[in-house]
Parts: C-alpha cells; sequence; structure tokens
C-alpha cells in the first residue's frame, strides 16, 4: 500500500490509496478526493487500521499485518533503546560471521545512506611547524634542517611505537581471543616483535630528553653510539620474517582469518596497511636508519662537537645491517632448503646442501606455459615445482640441479622462441613469446636445456643479472684456488656476459619476501 501522508502544500489532488479504497463507488471517490488538505494529514497508523474495519464487506481484500508493521516501522526508533550494533567493538563485529547473522536485516530509518568509514592518515610534521621560533635568536638556514632531521628521526621513532603497538592490539590479541589462530602460530608470525617496542622507546625517550625547552636539540650523536648496539635484536626478528610470511599466506586460505584480516584492511585504524605491512615496518625502519644519519651530517657543521659521533654512528648502523641482512639470508636459504622434495635419491647434490646463500629465486613459465619455480643458490640453479604436502608449500624437483660453474646462458629476442606445441606455436601471438631466456649446461655427453619467461622486460634482466653476478663469483673463487696452485686462470668472467656493464642491483628484489 502505497500513501502519501504530509504532502507539500499546493500540490494537486491525492492519490488515491489503490487497495484500501478499491470498492467505493464512483461518487464516493471524488468526495474523498475533493476534501481539504488538512485531512490527507493523517496518521500512519490510522489510515492503516481504517484499511481492518471489521464492518466492511467480507468480499473486501482485508491487509495483512505485516503491512501495519511496515508503516510502523517508518516511525523513528525510541531513543530509550538505543541501537548497539553501530558502535560495536572490534572483536564483537568480528564474530559475527555470514553463517550466524539473521536472513533479515532489521531496516533503516527513512532508508539513510551510511558515509563509508574515514581512513586514518598520519599526518606529516615538520620541526618548524611544531615548535616556536621566534624566541630572541635567530637560526640559519643549514642548523633548521638540522633540526629538521633530527625531529623527523624522533617522530619516526613515535610512529614505529603507534605502529607495533597496534599490530599487537588490534591484530594479535584478538585473533588469539577469539581463537583464530593458536598462540603458537601467532608467535611464529608476530616473532619477537613484543621485545622491539620498549627498544624504540627507550631511544625515544633520549631524545626528547635531549630536547631543549625551545624545541632544539643540540647533540644526536652520543645517544645514538650508545643506543645503537641494542638493535643486535633485530638479528632474530628479520631472521624470522621469511617462515612468518610462509604461514600468514597459508593462514590466509582459512576463511576465519581471511575475514578478520579483510575487517581491519577496512577499518579506518589500519590507513589501508595489511598485516604483513605493520610486520614488515620494523624491517623498513632498521635499513632507513644509515640515510636518516647521513642527513643529519649533512647538515652539521664540521666543527660541530656531534660531527664525528655522527660519523661513528652510521659506520656502526651500516655494520648492524650488514649483518642482520647476512644472518637473514642464510635463514631464507635455509628454510628454502627445507622445502625441496627430491622425486629420486640421484637429484641431491652436495652443492645444495652447502649452500649458503640465495641469490635469487621466483617464478618463472617454460615454452609450454607451465609454471616453475626457479631457485639460483650461489653454486647451483634449482628448478622446481610448487606442490603442497601435508597443508605446506613445497617445492619438487622437476629437473636435475645445473651447477653454476657450468651453467651457459643466452638473451633471447622477442619473437625467437616457439612455444611448445604445433597449435598453440602456429597461434600464439607476439605478446606471449616475449621476456624469454635460455639456460642449459652438457653432462654425461647430455646436454639441458630450458627456456623460461619472466613477468617482463625488467625481471627478466633481474635473472640475466644475477645469473651472470653468480658466474662471477664462481669464476672468482676459482681463479683464487688456481693462483694457490700457481696455475694459470682463466678469464671466468668474461664467459657469456654481454659487453655492457651491468649496475649492481639488490638480489631481494626477485624473492617474495624482501628481507
Amino acid at each position: 500500500m502505497q500513501t502519501r501522508a504530509g504532502g507539500d502544500e499546493g500540490s494537486g489532488p491525492m492519490l488515491q490509496r489503490k487497495e484500501s479504497f478499491s470498492l467505493l463507488s464512483t461518487s464516493e471517490r471524488w468526495l474523498f478526493s475533493g476534501k481539504k488538505r488538512k485531512q490527507r494529514k493523517r496518521d500512519v497508523d490510522s489510515l492503516s487500521l481504517c484499511s481492518l474495519d471489521i464492518n466492511e464487506p467480507s468480499t473486501k481484500r482485508v491487509k495483512p499485518l505485516s503491512r501495519v508493521t511496515s508503516l510502523a516501522s517508518l516511525l523513528p526508533p525510541v531513543k530509550a533503546a538505543p541501537l548497539k550494533r553501530i558502535g560495536q567493538t572490534l572483536q564483537r563485529s568480528i564474530s559475527f560471521r555470514s553463517d550466524c547473522r539473521p536472513d533479515i536485516m532489521a531496516p533503516r530509518p527513512w532508508n539513510r545512506q551510511i558515509a563509508p568509514p574515514i581512513t586514518k592518515r598520519r599526518d606529516s610534521k615538520l620541526w618548524s611547524e611544531t615548535f616556536d621560533l621566534g624566541l630572541g635568536h635567530m637560526l640559519s638556514s643549514k642548523e633548521i634542517k638540522r633540526q629538521e632531521s633530527i625531529f623527523e628521526l624522533s617522530q619516526g621513532e613515535q610512529d614505529l611505537i603507534e605502529d607495533l603497538k597496534l599490530a599487537k592490539k588490534a591484530y594479535r590479541d584478538p585473533m588469539l581471543k577469539l581463537s583464530i589462530m593458536t598462540e603458537h602460530e601467532l608467535n611464529q608470525i608476530f616473532g619477537t616483535l613484543d621485545s622491539l617496542i620498549p627498544l624504540h622507546e627507550d631511544l625515544l625517550s633520549r631524545l626528547r630528553e635531549a630536547r631543549k625547552p625551545d624545541g632544539s636539540t643540540d647533540r644526536v650523536g652520543n645517544i645514538l653510539v650508545d643506543w645503537l648496539p641494542c638493535l643486535e635484536t633485530y638479528n632474530g626478528y628479520c631472521s624470522n620474517q621469511v617462515a612468518a610470511k610462509a604461514l600468514l599466506d597459508h593462514k590466509k586460505q582459512d576463511h576465519r582469518v581471511h575475514d578478520f584480516l579483510q575487517r581491519c584492511l577496512e577499518s579506518p585504524f589500519s590507513r589501508k596497511l595489511d598485516l604483513w605491512s605493520f610486520l614488515d615496518i620494523p624491517r623498513s625502519r632498521l635499513v632507513k636508519y644509515p640515510l636518516l644519519l647521513r642527513e643529519i651530517l649533512k647538515h652539521t657543521p664540521n666543527d660541530h662537537p656531534d660531527h664525528q659521533h655522527l660519523h661513528q654512528a652510521i659506520n656502526m648502523i651500516q655494520s648492524i645491517v650488514a649483518v642482520i641482512n647476512t644472518q637473514t639470508g642464510e635463514s631464507e636459504c635455509r628454510y628454502y632448503k627445507e622445502r625441496l622434495l627430491y622425486l629420486e635419491s640421484g637429484q641431491r647434490d652436495l652443492l645444495i646442501d652447502s649452500s649458503r646463500i640465495l641469490s635469487c629465486h621466483g617464478e618463472l613459465k617454460n615454452n609450454r606455459g607451465a609454471k616453475l619455480h626457479v631457485f639460483l643458490f650461489q653454486d647451483v640453479l634449482v628448478i622446481t615445482r610448487a606442490i603442497t604436502q601435508n597443508e605446506q608449500l613445497c617445492y619438487q624437483l622437476y629437473r636435475q640441479p645445473i651447477p653454476v660453474r657450468d651453467l651457459e646462458w643466452e638473451d633471447l629476442q622477442d619473437g625467437e622462441i616457439r612455444l611448445g606445441g604445433s597449435i598453440r606455436g602456429a597461434f600464439s601471438n607476439n605478446e606471449r613469446t616475449k621476456n624469454f631466456f635460455r639456460v642449459s649446461f652438457g653432462s654425461g655427453g647430455q646436454l639441458q636445456t630450458h627456456c623460461f619467461q619472466a613477468s617482463d622486460a625488467f625481471n627478466k634482466q633481474q635473472w640475466l643479472n644475477c645469473i651472470r653476478q653468480a658466474k662471477e663469483a664462481v669464476g672468482s673463487a676459482a681463479c683464487e684456488i688456481e693462483s694457490q696452485t700457481a696455475a694459470p686462470c682463466s678469464d671466468y668472467s668474461m664467459m657469456n656476459t654481454a659487453s655492457t656493464e651491468y649496475p649492481q642491483m639488490d638480489l631481494t628484489d626477485l624473492t617474495p619476501v624482501t628481507t
């Protein structure tokens, strides 16, 4: 039933209600429609009760009770019983899953559209905007830049502490309380994150104590020299990241975990960052320290008492980052070696067991379109297929491992390779024959050749650079051994390399988990 209670003044005759007045005579209809406007402003409930008059003929259609309730639902809700559904806590909103929600949702009053949640954004603060500079003394532009750099260091520590606490409060604790993951799984994913919070709170406290009443800071180098050795705590946290990322990706297949993380991602507090982004913030902060200290040193005069301490702090943080990076790489190498599956004992290679460095790894396709996961260790290239075994991602060897010292590689031009299968090759377009390269080696009179397709030209060039650098490293080691025996050394570094000199690159770019 459609009615118009309280229409606008000056509008035309009121629309007749087809269901309530369908049995009125023609004269009665015109009489009703000619009434004054004030009679049209009836209460919604009184109109609905008129349609239920018991004195009407039995042939008249009686309105279902749902009509009355639907009209009553249009009335504003009583304020004595506020809706708790709007102000639910995070844990409560997560516990309402789709399988336990009622089939019929209560209609919203007036069908009002709810605005999407506003994403919280962290405002960048400047030292000059935070503190008052009009204190009777003038600062040079270089000193202002120095104070800005010191303030950026301090503000970054505060942001880091807030993010670490948020990861614990909004992710770890609710998932443990709601039994979305076990305590053992959460400990493996979050690692030693709890131990990093007091570490950075200590640095932030020292930096604030060194700040003068006017907001300026004279010296920070001595503070950093005394505090930086504490960063060795990052060894365990960064070394655990490879296993943590793999477990998190696996747990996302659980619909409860996926639903929880998705709700958090859509919440304003996340700033559109997923859980792994929060867990990776400490590593990003660690590698940023050298840049921050160099920026402070850049604006520090040579005769400043803080100049020498800043030099010392930069050398310390570079050594710490290098050690952590090496240990993290070794941990990553061990992790993937433990997940290699051998179809036969002949596939086992001592070069894999002795490898301590994983130069790069990632997904490539062969000329038949099959997806392969290729690992380039320091001395051997291993071609595998990713499989799931006992709910764990493993890598089954696809072909015999290829020693780097015997590896031959070739950069293929676009369109040079022919895709496998006569029909597929005949109808393949140029886009599908791009970004290929070939690797091969001879063993026992047999030649093993593989054509790999990278995702794009940049990824292809990275693979070629990694292979070239691995061969150079093996060649340098061979030259060193031969020099000790006074034997002539062949130039390994020129084998199968282009004349163009490639720049150094970060090998972790190829890995799905950067450390």
